[in-house]
């Protein structure tokens, strides 16, 4: 496929400053598709040199005007859709379905919101005596992950520019295709030099060299827990504003009112979307005991199903990974009801549909993300026993309630630590904040609440009369 042998920046694709490569494999069948440079902190500091220069011209475009470049940029990502989809596919593996819909439909959705919000949102306020302002933070450091490589990009990239930010976008080393394809989108939509740079590498040397370049004034950062800690600690020292998107365990919970059919078999194509790789994934069903066998055997059926309808895990080790948590639940004493960590095709990183039954709540696979098609059942006592068990996890990113009417699950759900709940199957809303309690995260993507991010406030206070 397609690739850069360079970055962009400063509005041009420039060569690397070194001559080390990174493989792009598809994981479908472990061959490489193509190679991008690994880029050095040489290469960070070009790209956030030039983002600063361009600041100061980007943050005083009226944002009537800044919203008309996010609609043009939104407008070439709707003409190269089916582009993009495949090298979705290609690189990380999701089904080509999935990559049209989701993996590319959901951001140009995005795109076209924050081009909506870049004009319509109130960047002034009176307060008293007083004129609110709020201001681009200056120039942002955006490292994205690979499970959905174009959405975490624009769900960074659309409010920063929305807000009058500069970016400096670091993508994650399995995916950077995907990555390339937006940098060249941007380009097309005429987004002008200086605001959006790309830099392609590995996250511990171009990455760590964005979080903590001096020049970047907010780090926003989507991936594990682990690495979130680094990068909130390396963004501290510098007292630089992080905006994190971190792990979940997030819980399904089905109360006894609730129709258990449907609940369970959403809660298991919940988890096998995306082969399991999604942070706010229902990872750990909760279910009444009086229905627990039955639930048990609607998800086992359910997830047969999926056996070849899901694509492979991004890499051999994201494989290795899921499999190791396989094993960990059996030698656990979890039972398996349906898949099991044997691979089962001979190439490419695929991993059965998996549910175990009997879990509780101490165990690994029931407090420790797993990112794969892994469904874990718990069983509860009632409510309160259901509600210790949905907050015992040290994540809050999402969950789900199922009752017999919205006014109880919404009851319940009220009572979670958690970002964002589905109430009775509620779909997404690319509009509503999304983002975590606890070490899910710090801050919040998409809408209004997801400008606000990229803003700082300033408050001019005038005499009274």
């Amino acid at each position: 496929m397609k690739a850069h042998d360079g970055m962009y920046i400063d509005g041009a694709w420039r060569p690397a400053s070194g001559p080390d490569t990174i493989d792009v494999v598809n994981p479908a069948d472990e061959q490489v598709i193509g190679r991008v440079p690994a880029g050095t902190a040489e290469d960070v500091d070009a790209a956030v040199r030039a983002a600063r220069a361009a600041l100061p011209a980007w943050a005083a475009t009226p944002p009537a005007e800044r919203a008309g470049y996010l609609t043009a940029l939104r407008d070439v990502l709707v003409a190269r859709q089916e582009e993009i989809a495949d090298t979705v596919t290609a690189e990380l593996g999701s089904p080509p379905a999935f990559s049209r819909t989701v993996q590319v439909g959901l951001p140009i959705a995005v795109a076209g919101s924050y081009a909506e919000l870049a004009a319509t949102h109130a960047f002034e306020e009176k307060v008293g005596n007083s004129t609110v302002h709020h201001e681009p933070v200056g120039v942002v450091g955006a490292i994205t992950p690979w499970n959905y490589p174009l959405h975490q990009i624009v769900a960074k990239v659309a409010p920063a520019l929305a807000a009058g930010c500069t970016v400096v976008l670091k993508p994650a080393e399995d995916t950077p295709l995907t990555a390339q394809l937006f940098a060249e989108a941007a380009h097309e939509a005429g987004v002008p030099a200086g605001v959006f740079q790309l830099v392609t590498g590995l996250g511990q040397v171009a990455g760590q060299a964005l979080a903590g370049h001096q020049g970047v004034d907010l780090v926003s950062f989507t991936g594990s827990t682990a690495v979130g800690r680094l990068i909130g600690a390396t963004a501290g020292a510098a007292v630089k504003k992080v905006a994190l998107e971190l792990g979940g365990k997030s819980a399904n919970v089905i109360l006894p009112s609730a129709d258990l059919a449907r609940a369970v078999n959403v809660g298991v194509a919940n988890v096998m979307a995306n082969s399991g790789q999604t942070c706010s994934a229902w990872t750990r069903m909760l279910v009444h005991r009086d229905r627990y066998e039955e639930a048990v055997g609607l998800a086992a059926a359910a997830a047969e199903k999926y056996g070849e309808r899901i694509g492979p895990l991004v890499s051999a080790k994201q494989q290795a990974r899921v499999r190791g948590y396989i094993d960990k639940g059996l030698a656990e004493g979890a039972r398996l009801v349906a898949g099991g960590p044997d691979a089962p095709r001979e190439r490419g990183y695929h991993v059965r549909p998996t549910v175990f039954a009997d879990v509780t709540p101490g165990m690994t696979i029931a407090q420790e993300e797993i990112f794969g098609p892994v469904l874990s059942i718990l069983r509860y006592e009632d409510e309160e026993d259901a509600l210790r068990i949905a907050n015992g996890t040290v994540y809050g990113l999402a969950g789900a309630v199922w009752a017999g009417d919205d006014a109880e699950a919404a009851a319940f759900a009220r009572r979670m630590e958690t970002g964002q709940v589905d109430i009775n199957g509620g779909r997404f809303n690319p509009l509503a904040p999304f983002g975590g309690y606890k070490q899910s995260g710090v801050g919040r993507e998409l809408g209004a609440h997801g400008l606000a991010e990229y803003l700082q406030t300033k408050s001019l206070q005038f005499p009274e009369g």
